[in-house]
């Protein structure tokens, strides 16, 4: 991402954050009290809240003892998040009620009590979602298990198990402790190979190292492939994928690799993000299929669920995405639905071809996940 992009990136937040604050201190403190010392008090935490959650990423994320103060500010986003959704609903009702008919006036303190009872409930309904965020976000993640025709798929490699991660976001909050939980669930699955399909982290090699080395535990026949996702790019792929590499993870840059033995085998494919196809080393369909055998069996992996009408017409039959999180966090999930189509999250096909796009295992931004659970997807490869 070029210092333009972020830095409108970044003024765009803050503008969304500042105006997220400006209205909660309206809704929960200015509204409840007229004491001005509650009203300070108020505003000073709204501001230290909003201001945390935007720097925590940059002066705390390289302070081990401060984490769970990091922590503690990206949760706060979610909150805040749900707290606007849950005022913004209570507002529109109360504006729909002022165009029916009028009902018979109600007291001074009839109107004080429904106005409390509201912002209550407003309260305890933003926080209960967000809290439930929390706790799915860090629970362990669900196992869908995914039985695949693919043509051209030998005898003899029936219910051969691609591990499909996606979408870990190793970084200020998730680190060793939850690794070691994904890799343990993956062996798990007991998989012949596993494929990480990008996005596996969001800091330099430096500060993440140690967590990343963690996938050294994955266990499988065939190994472990990685392709990039964008994050992987924010996070200086240059660096990262020689030292994935170091760790005995095979990173698919538009190649491919034979898995399998003998004619007992399939081609499993990579390709760089679709995001950096205009840098000088990105998503490269052409090369990563030049020369194959097209009676061969095929699986590529894609960060994105992008360019699939060209996956379809170059007749490979299963493409393993990540990058939607699935939205992650409602109602983006239904936002993501709009964007993307089918490809937001699941199953679906094109031309004879099948794309199943993972919700990811881990997550971005506030650490909440509503409406859209993390998983790790098994595989099980049936010939057609």
């Amino acid at each position: 991402m070029q210092v333009w992009p972020k830095a409108l990136f970044f003024v765009l937040t803050l503008a969304l954050a500042v105006g997220v604050h400006v209205y909660l201190y309206r809704r929960l403190i200015r509204d409840v009290t007229a004491r001005r010392i509650w009203r300070w008090l108020g505003a000073g935490a709204l501001t230290l809240l909003t201001t945390g959650a935007m720097a925590s990423r940059v002066w705390l994320r390289n302070n081990e003892e401060a984490r769970s103060v990091a922590l503690g500010f990206f949760i706060w986003l979610g909150i805040a998040l749900y707290l606007l959704m849950a005022f913004v609903t209570v507002d529109a009702a109360k504006w729909l009620s002022a165009l029916s008919p009028k009902p018979a006036p109600l007291s001074k303190e009839r109107r004080e009590f429904l106005a409390t009872a509201a912002r209550a409930t407003a309260v305890v309904a933003g926080s209960s979602v967000a809290g439930f965020g929390v706790y799915r976000a860090f629970a362990p993640a669900e196992i869908t298990e995914l039985p695949i025709r693919l043509p051209g798929l030998p005898k003899a490699l029936e219910g051969f198990t691609l591990v499909q991660l996606t979408d870990v976001h190793v970084g200020p909050v998730i680190r060793e402790r939850f690794m070691d939980d994904l890799v343990n669930r993956a062996n798990g699955c007991k998989p012949d190979a596993v494929v990480i399909t990008g996005d596996l982290v969001d800091g330099s090699l430096g500060e993440l190292g140690n967590a990343v080395a963690r996938l050294t535990r994955l266990s499988s026949k065939f190994g472990t492939y990685f392709v990039t996702g964008n994050h992987d790019y924010y996070s200086d792929a240059t660096l990262w994928v020689p030292a994935l590499e170091g760790l005995g993870i095979v990173a698919l840059r538009n190649r491919r690799a034979v898995l399998g033995d003998g004619e007992a085998s399939f081609d499993l494919i990579g390709v760089d993000d679709w995001g950096a196809r205009f840098g000088p080393r990105g998503y490269d369909l052409a090369a990563a299929t030049a020369g194959r055998d097209k009676t061969r069996a095929s699986v590529l992996l894609a960060h994105q669920p992008s360019n699939f009408e060209a996956v379809a017409k170059e007749g490979l039959g299963l493409q393993l995405s990540g990058h939607t999180h699935g939205g992650q966090m409602f109602p983006a999930n239904y936002l993501g639905d709009v964007i993307w189509g089918s490809r937001n999250n699941g199953l679906s096909q094109l031309d004879g071809s099948q794309i199943y796009v993972s919700r990811g295992c881990g997550f971005v931004g506030p650490p909440m996940r509503v409406g859209a659970a993390p998983e790790i997807v098994k595989v099980v490869l049936l010939p057609a």
